[in-house]
């Protein structure tokens, strides 16, 4: 890889050129979104590079809902937290 073959980063920002039309007829708020989607999948690049895979579409892919993944464990570990100092919370007071 690197000078025979783009790298996988290389493939993934022009990958993400590509979708520069469909991004700037996003609503600004889901504009931004879209930008976090290609964010996480640069997060992953390390490893989707190593996996030397030829359908680098669907490591992007794999990146993304990797991330979501990542990002619903966070959440509901929190959410988790709360709820057990909701339960512990028994004089009453405001919350």
């Amino acid at each position: 890889m690197g000078r025979t073959n783009p790298t996988y980063r290389d493939f993934l920002a022009d990958y993400e050129g590509r979708w520069r039309d469909y991004r700037r007829a996003l609503r600004h708020e889901a504009g931004a979104d879209f930008e976090r989607l290609f964010e996480r999948a640069r997060r992953h690049a390390d490893a989707a590079g190593y996996a030397n895979d030829p359908d680098r579409e669907t490591l992007v892919l794999v990146s993304m809902l990797l991330a979501h993944e990542t990002e619903l464990r966070r959440l509901r570990e929190r959410v988790a937290e709360l709820e057990r100092e909701a339960e512990g919370d028994t004089d009453g007071g405001p919350r």
